[in-house]
């Protein structure tokens, strides 16, 4: 029996004509993608994380992401007519409600990610957070809620999940490490799961239309919810008083846009387990090139280049014998 994710209810007959879906990439060049889109996840934590410390307040780098992101698709709306055609398919398309709320998950781990990382050290955050996405990886493809349909507990995925945790692990030795404290890790694991989630859904939304909508419905939910914990933060009553005049800092938006697209092409091709691992291995190159390029960087180290290859190795291993039910 196919899986919820297989089930895509028609659209009416007027707009099956102008439905803007396309089949899914080949899964080696989705995978592709989705590591590109890891190396801009690096360079876009860099930013927000240079751009918190700047102004003193971490959740206006996540406001200021979000921002940037939802106009680059205001603007797309504007120009794109496609954009547009996706977005009037999907009231058509009569998805679930909850198909739509792939957007919190992403907002979770930029919250989360504003508030852990300083209490556990970005080596444990991220190993939590690659631990939780591997775990939520395999349960959303088992429930088959990703449109790839139901993929099945084997071994080959299980070890590929375990190996891509070990990778990062392996990325980050001599990284500072902060109060190990349980609450915090199990935080930094659920929003992993959070991503796995925002992956799955995002995926669905995209193959009931176009990616274009998947990713203007992500940016649609996702910021209205990180300027709800921005106001309760008090961030947006007590803004910066002076902002940084460096033009890098404010492109977490941008990239932020690419890493959502680069979801939604690997999830309809790939499933969530490994294109979580891919987007990883992408974020270990890009993290490798910013240490080796930026000035005052630590320079390439061998722990992160091998930790890359190790999770590209992952992504392969969780691919063996995969078969959709």
């Amino acid at each position: 029996m196919p899986g919820p994710a297989a089930v895509v209810p028609p659209a009416t007959a007027a707009s099956a004509s102008a439905r803007p879906v396309r089949g899914p990439l080949p899964p080696w060049a989705a995978l592709s993608v989705v590591t590109v889109a890891g190396v801009a996840s690096a360079a876009q934590g860099a930013a927000n994380g240079e751009l918190g410390t700047r102004v003193g307040e971490p959740t206006v780098a996540a406001v200021v992401n979000n921002l940037g992101g939802t106009l680059l698709v205001v603007v797309g709306l504007a120009v794109l007519p496609s954009m547009r055609a996706g977005l009037a398919v999907l009231r058509g398309a009569r998805l679930p409600w909850w198909s739509y709320l792939g957007g919190l998950g992403g907002a979770a781990i930029v919250v989360l990610g504003a508030y852990v990382v300083p209490l556990l050290g970005v080596a444990v955050f991220t190993i939590a957070q690659v631990a939780g996405g591997s775990v939520g990886g395999l349960a959303v493809d088992r429930g088959g809620v990703a449109p790839v349909g139901r993929l099945p507990l084997t071994g080959p995925r299980i070890a590929g999940g375990l190996l891509g945790v070990a990778a990062v692990g392996l990325a980050q030795l001599g990284q500072p490490v902060g109060d190990l404290a349980v609450g915090p890790v199990l935080l930094a694991a659920a929003g992993g799961v959070g991503v796995a989630l925002q992956s799955a859904l995002n995926g669905r939304v995209s193959a009931a239309t176009s990616s274009a909508a998947g990713v203007a419905v992500n940016f649609a939910v996702s910021t209205p919810a990180v300027l709800l914990v921005a106001a309760l933060a008090g961030a947006l009553t007590d803004p910066p008083s002076a902002w940084p005049h460096a033009w890098y800092l404010y492109t977490g938006g941008v990239l932020g846009v690419c890493i959502v697209a680069g979801l939604v092409v690997g999830v309809r091709s790939a499933g969530v387990l490994r294109t979580g691992l891919a987007l990883v291995a992408g974020q270990l190159g890009g993290a490798l090139l910013l240490d080796a390029l930026l000035p005052g960087g630590p320079g390439a180290r061998p722990a992160v280049l091998a930790g890359a290859a190790l999770t590209l190795l992952a992504v392969v291993v969780a691919g063996r014998g995969a078969r959709r039910r």
